[in-house]
């Protein structure tokens, strides 16, 4: 009897770590995301799951095309997708549908065709400004539809929460998400 207890306790005691484990992973290394709304549309749809890496941005800093979760500037309880398009000390402009980076156009394949892109409360049309160290430019693929910093400015490094990983449901539209190269 005492050898079935003792199994018994030595199976919870796996059981324990292993959740411990994941907890750990969960809250300081990756975490599962849903995408709500369609300001990433046709990238990611609402609904979608991916996996957030919640370390990258520790050891190097966001990447100009990365697909990024951040806290909203508005409400620190919401969660929002956006795609990094301007650095830290890099001059942005939006004209005529398009944005400029240190006056070179932004090419970015990801748009579906038509989509115009308008100037919000932080960039106008035709304006230039520039972002501000510490500080990341990010914009939602679903122009019409995305709150981003067209409208709140750019978002601070400690406002990130990490670096989309992967869309893992629905199960077949499974992929690992790129880093949008744009040749700047």
């Amino acid at each position: 009897m005492k050898r079935i207890i003792g199994a018994i306790f030595d199976y919870l005691q796996g059981i324990v770590v292993f959740m411990a484990i994941l907890v750990m992973i969960y809250l300081f290394v990756f975490s599962p995301q849903e995408i709500n709304g369609a300001s990433m549309e046709d990238t990611f749809y609402n609904k979608e799951l991916i996996v957030t890496n919640k370390i990258v941005y520790k050891l190097h800093p966001p990447e100009r095309g990365d697909v990024v979760i951040f806290k909203s500037p508005r409400n620190k309880d919401i969660d929002y997708i956006k795609r990094v398009i301007a650095l830290p000390g890099e001059t942005i402009k939006l004209e005529a549908s398009k944005y400029y980076i240190n006056g070179q156009a932004l090419s970015e394949p990801y748009l579906s065709e038509g989509i115009y892109t308008a100037g919000g409360a932080y960039l106008q049309e035709g304006q230039e400004t520039i972002i501000p160290e510490g500080y990341y430019f990010v914009s939602g693929d679903n122009r019409p539809h995305s709150s981003d910093s067209r409208e709140f400015g750019p978002i601070p490094l400690e406002d990130f929460i990490g670096k989309g990983m992967f869309r893992y449901w629905p199960i077949n539209k499974f992929t690992i998400i790129p880093k949008e190269e744009y040749g700047i």
